[in-house]
């Protein structure tokens, strides 16, 4: 199965349904903008050198035209079908690598925004082991601002992964679809346990990480 192209679809149905105006778990965001998020990361190479960083307003403006461009029906419709023919992201390895985590992530910050958010999804058990061995490569760059004292991952099954050694140690617990989201800064969100002593959870950020 693959699970970037069946997010990717799953999504676009959502946003179908609730419209451009939709709260998301992305700060500043209705469904509209990140809808042009997702499109612009594909298929527009000059807007992409300011998703992060100081460029940040070339993104803004070329994000504003494309809102201006075409209806929001439109726009989600030309997300659903994929990146232009030459957009790296039509390669396999590359849409499995950076895809994955991109739609499963802003999939539940649509699914989860607004007052009444959806909860947890079933997941398929063999995805969870494919973001498990992720956060065993990307945990340490994804939690780096998880304050400084010791920090654990655990799922489910009792199995760990140590991002950083310390006196005071924090764990998240759960599923590692939801230690990826709360990873992603969707901590209100997340549906994780973060077990450490008192005063060392009041010194963590309320979202430590930026939406991608």
């Amino acid at each position: 199965m693959n699970v970037a192209r069946t997010e990717r679809a799953q999504l676009c149905d959502l946003f179908h349904q609730v419209g451009p105006h939709a709260p998301t778990l992305c700060e500043g965001w209705d469904a509209h903008d990140l809808a042009t998020h997702l499109w612009v990361r594909e298929n527009d190479p000059i807007a992409t050198v300011g998703l992060v960083g100081p460029w940040s307003r070339v993104t803004e403006r070329r994000m504003a035209r494309i809102r201006e461009r075409w209806s929001f029906d439109d726009l989600v419709d030309r997300v659903a079908s994929g990146p232009a023919p030459w957009s790296l992201f039509r390669l396999k390895p590359i849409e499995k690598v950076a895809n994955t985590v991109e739609y499963w992530v802003h999939h539940e910050d649509v699914r989860r925004g607004g007052d009444s958010p959806a909860g947890p999804r079933i997941s398929d058990p063999g995805f969870e082991e494919v973001i498990w061995k992720q956060l065993k490569g990307l945990g340490k760059a994804m939690f780096a601002k998880l304050g400084s004292d010791g920090l654990v991952l655990e799922n489910l099954q009792g199995d760990r992964i140590r991002i950083r050694p310390g006196d005071r140690t924090v764990t998240v617990v759960g599923p590692p679809t939801e230690i990826l989201l709360y990873g992603f800064g969707r901590t209100d969100a997340a549906w994780v346990d973060v077990i450490g002593e008192p005063d060392t959870l009041a010194a963590l950020p309320p979202a430590f990480g930026e939406p991608s």
